[in-house]
């Protein structure tokens, strides 16, 4: 079974206007709601590939009775901690040439100590050994930078695999108890470790150091270059295959998905990551919040290839 965990969530509004200006009233040519939040993206490219997740976390108010009716209109499973306040809505404003855009995120909603308990008491009783739970995301009001930690120690209990996709204090606090998989990009990978990334010896090296903090796996997404693996048996650079970019927002989501998708049927990490790195190619091909078909995503597969370092 799959999960994802998001604990910030957002109803994610965009409108397109004609042009930015200031100190008037603007008129939208066209508006649109998503569903906003890390794991909520690599549940969606699941269900794109065929395969059934359930997303688990914080949701609140109306805001959060959209988001989890949302969910379960696309036919992903949910499982939620309801806390008071309302799940937060973030609002972008772009151009129709999409040359300038104004995005605002609010906070969210502070969340008390009982309901971070009743989350983690949630998630000890879904786990099963064999799962795999995909930790993404920023934390919202209240949450200590811990709680990730947390959250991998009581999957590690029930033997559940943790990947983790976060940043900072959570990402460091977080490998201390030893996932199976973490995936910064390379700015995050480079603002944890402190080296420079410029070249891939300085990648390996960063993704070296990340795996002695306590991860199993290390895999940093570098975008169009695709992505470098570190474990045990060696590295790896698993090149992207080329596309037209249409909108990168969400690739790195797409290529966790690709993975655990990946991981859940068997296939062996390296393998997984070459299908993660084919999602996250196939969402960055398309417009707007798309993500990648299976049929999109088995046509840029067949064109990644990896080298081992």
């Amino acid at each position: 079974m799959i999960y994802t965990l998001t604990l910030n969530p957002a109803v994610d509004r965009e409108l397109t206007v004609e042009a930015m200006q200031f100190d008037t009233v603007l008129r939208a040519s066209e508006a649109r709601v998503d569903f906003g939040g890390k794991g909520f993206n690599v549940s969606r490219l699941l269900k794109g590939l065929g395969a059934d997740s359930t997303a688990v976390g914080f949701l609140g108010g109306r805001a959060g009775e959209l988001l989890q009716d949302g969910l379960r209109g696309l036919g992903i499973g949910v499982d939620f901690v309801w806390v008071p306040g309302e799940t937060r809505t973030n609002v972008s404003i772009v151009t129709q040439a999409h040359d300038h855009y104004i995005k605002v995120n609010e906070k969210g909603p502070l969340i008390d100590p009982e309901r971070q308990a009743a989350l983690v008491t949630k998630i000890s009783a879904l786990a099963k050994p064999g799962d795999w739970w995909v930790l993404a995301g920023s934390l919202p009001p209240g949450v200590g930078d811990d709680f990730y930690a947390r959250i991998a120690a009581a999957l590690s209990k029930h033997q559940a695999n943790a990947i983790l996709d976060t940043s900072g204090v959570s990402l460091r606090l977080g490998c201390a108890e030893r996932p199976y998989l973490v995936k910064p990009n390379r700015e995050e990978a480079q603002a944890l470790t402190g080296l420079p990334m410029e070249t891939s010896a300085q990648v390996v090296q960063a993704a070296e150091a990340i795996r002695a903090m306590g991860a199993q796996n290390v895999i940093i997404s570098m975008g169009k270059a695709g992505a470098l693996l570190n474990c045990a048996s060696g590295t790896w650079l698993v090149h992207s295959p080329k596309i037209q970019e249409k909108n990168p927002i969400g690739a790195g989501d797409s290529m966790v998905g690709g993975i655990v998708w990946g991981l859940a049927q068997g296939k062996s990490l390296l393998d997984a990551l070459g299908w993660g790195v084919a999602c996250g190619a196939a969402t960055a091909s398309l417009s707007g919040t798309e993500v990648g078909s299976l049929a999109l995503v088995q046509t840029l597969h067949a064109q990644a290839r990896s080298e081992q370092l």
